[in-house]
């Protein structure tokens, strides 16, 4: 089975000098945790909830700052065409929840989540990526007490 076939379509596109407050609001509207950023008809970045809160607002930055301040540059993504498989299986090496989605021109058309996947895709695939996902990814704990 193809991505476009699991994928989020009519996705909404951010520009890289809104604010942090719209990404926020359109978010909300959306129920969406990610945003691709984009400027001049190109995909130049991806916004997301926790970019908000860790590059964002706990970096001291306001709700009125820029979007290109706190997103992820280094895009990944997948084609449409690709293999439901071969995309979770990516996503697990990659530790992504989400990747957008473009055809062959490189125009995005849509977001394919780990949620894609799961409710539409291969379950063997979606818990190996689920695994590769949820790999210790950096500097992190969650278990040492947070003094005020």
């Amino acid at each position: 089975m193809q991505i476009s076939n699991v994928m989020s379509r009519n996705v909404q596109i951010i520009g890289p000098d809104q604010t942090l407050r719209e990404a926020a609001a359109a978010m909300k509207r959306l129920d969406a945790g990610v945003l691709p950023v984009g400027e001049n008809e190109k995909l130049v970045g991806m916004v997301t909830d926790r970019d908000i809160a860790i590059r964002g607002i706990a970096e001291g930055k306001s709700a009125d700052a820029k979007i290109r301040d706190v997103m992820t540059q280094g895009i990944r993504y997948c084609f449409e065409d690709e293999d439901v498989d071969h995309v979770a299986e990516n996503m697990a090496e990659l530790q992504v929840r989400r990747l957008p989605v473009i055809n062959r021109e490189k125009r995005l058309v849509g977001i394919v989540s780990l949620g894609d996947l799961a409710t539409q895709g291969s379950l063997p695939k979606t818990a190996k990526a689920l695994h590769g996902i949820s790999q210790p990814g950096g500097q992190h704990n969650q278990t040492t007490a947070v003094r005020a």
